[in-house]
């Protein structure tokens, strides 16, 4: 069994790896990292960019050691719809002449993107649910298991055969209340363990935090507290969160209308991902909302709740600070509404911890409170598991090999210092890799 560590192993993001059981290979995520795309995208259309030019300023994963084993790729398997998992997709998959799996939801999410972006893929979709299992060849099936995270239809995939179960567990947390959806499947994941998990590659960005990470009812408790118990007269209430947090997004609306106000959900990114919920039936919020994506719609409405900043609540992108974002244009005066003494900017999220996301983030709220807004930060639970997550995992699923992913060196060392006081062997059974790596187990 061999394990090509591709993205997300030097990085927080551009998550992708790769393994190889019999010359066979199957391909998991492929993810961009953001903050390069970004700033790429101040500078121009990065349609106008080869898939070469974008491996080189960083923006995909560098798949390139594989190519010449692109042949014996039988599968790329996408774990779920976040960007830094899937949004290198449109770029890189028709390297492979071989299908993309992954829940429906992933799969209509990257076929937006594919849209979006003006590429044509030559891959077959395949959607699977949780708890499916699915033979890739006659060597390899695939089983998906339920997990949570910060959006929905997330899985574990598990990856079966002689050689043994691989297991790709990037992104994920334990909560019992994620708010739509079910719980994990820990059942099937003692029932992994008990057959005998091979390799696992471990979701390390919270290793160090020690602690378990809560759970989504938590932030909604949160986000309650502070819409419910903020003086609002006669000032606009904004909230910004991660587009694909349709959990987080289904909470606000609830207070949102408990509060008797109109809810207008504004930014291209919102509308990719709420429009894929409701066309699966995963959510169903169109009596609740006006759900605006384009500039044109938006700079119309923005007019009229600016006559009206008492009876709305604006939901829209740029809780990262993102350059072009509704909130970032909006601090610069760059479309038709201004803020008001004690306007209320909540920010339901974690800044990513990425030095180009930390500055973004705090050149937003600098500006935000030149203009008087009243800043509530950090309204919010992560959805990446915890030191004592990560103890619990490891012992149901008893690995005997441990690769840790999603991170810089920092970050991998959190999880591989766990491994280690639980008895795993430095560079023998637990392996710190970075980008661009080969690990042959035995």
């Amino acid at each position: 069994m061999k394990v090509y560590t591709i993205g997300g192993f030097s990085e927080v993001g551009k998550n992708m790896c790769a393994v190889e059981i019999e010359d066979e290979i199957v391909i998991f995520d492929m993810g961009l990292y953001l903050p390069k795309l970004l700033n790429r995208e101040e500078e121009g259309d990065t349609r106008e960019l080869s898939t070469n030019e974008l491996i080189k300023i960083g923006v995909l994963p560098d798949d390139t050691f594989l190519e010449e084993n692109s042949h014996k790729v039988k599968a790329i398997v996408i774990s779920h719809a976040h960007l830094d998992h899937v949004g290198a997709a449109p770029y890189l998959a028709a390297k492979y002449d071989c299908p993309i799996i992954g829940t429906p939801y992933t799969i209509e999410i990257l076929k937006t993107m594919v849209r979006d972006n003006e590429v044509r893929l030559k891959n077959k979709y395949i959607a699977l649910t949780s708890n499916d299992l699915y033979k890739i060849s006659d060597n390899i099936k695939l089983e998906f298991v339920n997990m949570t995270h910060s959006t929905v239809q997330v899985v574990l995939c598990a990856l079966h055969s002689d050689e043994g179960i691989f297991v790709y567990a990037n992104d994920f947390k334990f909560d019992n209340n994620p708010g739509i959806g079910k719980a994990p499947n820990y059942k099937k994941l003692e029932e992994l363990g008990k057959k005998g998990v091979k390799v696992a590659v471990i979701d390390a960005l919270n290793s160090k935090e020690e602690k378990r990470t809560p759970s989504e009812k938590i932030a909604k408790e949160l986000l309650k507290d502070v819409m419910y118990g903020v003086n609002a007269v006669n000032k606009v209430i904004l909230v910004t969160t991660f587009s694909s947090h349709i959990p987080r997004l289904k909470s606000i609306i609830e207070f949102g209308k408990h509060l008797n106000r109109n809810i207008v959900f504004l930014g291209r990114s919102l509308h990719k991902y709420v429009s894929a919920a409701q066309k699966l039936g995963i959510v169903d919020f169109k009596r609740d909302i006006e759900l605006i994506g384009y500039s044109n719609s938006v700079k119309k409405k923005l007019s009229m709740i600016e006559k009206n900043r008492d009876k709305y609540i604006i939901v829209c992108t740029g809780n990262q600070g993102e350059p072009g974002s509704i909130l970032s244009r909006l601090s610069k005066n760059e479309l038709p509404f201004g803020f008001k003494d004690g306007d209320i900017v909540i920010f339901s999220c974690r800044t990513i911890p990425t030095p180009e996301t930390i500055a973004n983030r705090e050149l937003l709220e600098r500006k935000l409170k030149q203009k008087k807004a009243r800043i509530f930060k950090d309204i919010h639970v992560s959805g990446h598991l915890a030191r004592e997550d990560h103890r619990d995992f490891i012992n149901m699923m008893k690995p005997e090999h441990i690769i840790p992913a999603h991170g810089d060196i920092e970050k991998l060392t959190g999880l591989s210092e766990l491994a280690t006081e639980m008895g795993y062997k430095f560079n023998k059974t637990i392996h710190v890799m970075q980008d661009g790596s080969v690990l042959e187990v035995k």
